[in-house]
């Protein structure tokens, strides 16, 4: 396969939403919501925030300057999409979808600072960024692959359980947006909350992530038991290690009270256990390059002619 800059410009575009994650988490953590009171201004005269705001307002700012530099990378995918050799449909489609998606997530930050930290506007803002997640991932993983029909490594039941897998990973994530915006941590004192006991709603969290957990192992059972590719079986130890780690770290952080060293650290580890399972969806298959076009058979040389014999 020829050498591409999008594979390249793909990983960065997905590692800096990853940042965008840690960076969002830093900005709750330390109070720094409304560093930038308003939006799209940091102030109601300044876009840019000054020496009177403090640190909060550098390390909101610093966030929201992140956003061009993923927007950057997004517009440096699609003219690398296009300008391909050979150009392919499907990763011009998810290089447009990621650059789209950048300002509709600034606009979702800029409604969460309008809104005074509204907890649900908040946790929409945190799911766009594993939507936007998702397409760079995929985008990045489309560009090592060929054109041909997808060729599955697994049996229909494995497949079918990754799609549930899928599911409950998306669902802890959710639950966990949940937790956060009913726990302290609101990016302003005087931020509300979404009014949840954070008792119940942790969990309820807690169940999930036990389920997913259960549904990983019985899927790395079920990979070894049908003699599955090792990347594939390496992908869902990857995701059981990630899932055990967060779910190390998030009982941790219940029991001393949420200290904010742990929180951002369990932030992270939510993205990542988002890009683990979409790791372990993606090695259930393989999609190599088209096969060449058949050479047209040359006719068959005619065959030779029996002499006709002499008369006698």
């Amino acid at each position: 396969m020829r050498y591409s800059p999008l594979r390249p410009l793909a990983l960065a575009s997905l590692v800096a939403n990853v940042a965008l994650v840690v960076t969002g988490a830093a900005v709750r953590l330390t109070g720094s919501g409304l560093g930038c009171p308003t939006w799209p201004r940091c102030t109601d005269q300044s876009y840019t925030t000054t020496a009177e705001m403090g640190v909060h307002g550098v390390i909101e700012f610093g966030n929201r300057m992140l956003t061009f530099v993923l927007g950057l990378l997004a517009v440096a995918c699609v003219l690398a999409a296009l300008l391909e050799r050979t150009r392919r449909r499907s990763r011009v489609l998810l290089a447009v979808a990621v650059l789209l998606g950048i300002p509709m997530q600034g606009v979702v930050g800029g409604i969460t600072v309008l809104t005074d930290l509204n907890p649900w506007v908040v946790g929409i803002h945190f799911l766009l960024s594993m939507v936007l997640i998702a397409f760079a991932y995929a985008l990045w993983k489309r560009t090592a692959e060929g054109d041909a029909r997808p060729e599955y490594l697994v049996p229909r039941p494995i497949r079918q359980l990754v799609w549930i897998l899928s599911a409950a990973s998306a669902a802890v994530i959710a639950m966990g947006v949940i937790v956060t915006g009913s726990g302290p941590h609101a990016g302003d004192e005087d931020a509300k909350r979404n009014g949840l006991d954070p008792a119940t709603v942790s969990q309820a969290h807690a169940d999930v992530v036990f389920l997913l957990i259960g549904l990983t192992i019985a899927l790395v059972l079920a990979l070894k038991a049908v003699k599955a590719p090792l990347p594939t079986v390496r992908a869902a130890v990857v995701l059981l290690v990630v899932e055990l780690a967060q779910g190390l770290i998030g009982f941790v952080q219940y029991f001393t009270h949420l200290p904010v060293l742990l929180v951002g650290a369990h932030m992270l580890g939510a993205a990542l256990v988002w890009t683990s399972t979409l790791a372990v969806k993606w090695s259930l298959r393989e999609r190599p390059e088209s096969a060449p076009s058949p050479t047209p058979l040359e006719p068959a040389p005619a065959p030779a002619e029996e002499p006709i014999p002499a008369p006698r």
